[in-house]
């Protein structure tokens, strides 16, 4: 079984999401169009929670969607010939709103290209805010989150694992060092 550090725990998590909500704040004002959006799997759920955190900051109402970018991916082709593609649930339009993308890890930035890309089957966001739990670095393309959780220094071989209490029962963060051959 490959190494595994725990980078957040449960609490830290819980913490971590917290400050986000401030900074999500802090960027967007009290926007009664803000609209915060998890790219699946694990980024929905925790857009949920960052939604709800930000409510409890401004007593308004926040827009919550999920995003499943497969369709929008640059490397459909290797996936195979039937991919499995989740749910989107967006608003008819995305025109005029400050959009706020949650992803669990940021990596090459090709996942939030492939959101951006399907933002635009939906109109023409005011602003759009990213914000990641972990943020491991290796960038591919020139995709620079607004809000970080934390900071994960990894390899390109390594996994950054996020685990969410909705689908594996626990909340925590890992790294996984791959052995590399």
């Amino acid at each position: 079984m490959p190494p595994r550090t725990l980078i957040l725990d449960a609490d830290a998590i819980a913490n971590t999401l917290a400050e986000m909500a401030d900074r999500i704040v802090e960027a967007a004002g009290r926007e009664s169009d803000l609209l915060v959006v998890g790219i699946q799997r694990r980024g929905v759920e925790l857009a949920h929670r960052l939604a709800t955190l930000v409510e409890e900051r401004t007593s308004q109402a926040v827009g919550r969607g999920k995003l499943d970018i497969t369709l929008y991916r640059d490397d459909l082709q290797t996936i195979g010939p039937r991919p499995i593609v989740g749910e989107t649930v967006l608003p008819p339009t995305l025109d005029g709103r400050t959009v706020v993308i949650v992803d669990d890890v940021l990596y090459t930035g090709r996942t939030i290209r492939a959101a951006l890309d399907e933002f635009a089957d939906f109109g023409r966001p005011r602003r759009v805010l990213l914000a990641v739990l972990v943020d491991r670095g290796g960038r591919e393309l020139p995709i620079q989150p607004d809000i970080v959780g934390c900071h994960a220094t990894a390899t390109p071989d390594d996994l950054v694992n996020v685990l969410v209490t909705e689908l594996d029962g626990v909340d925590s963060v890992e790294l996984v060092a791959r052995a590399t051959s």
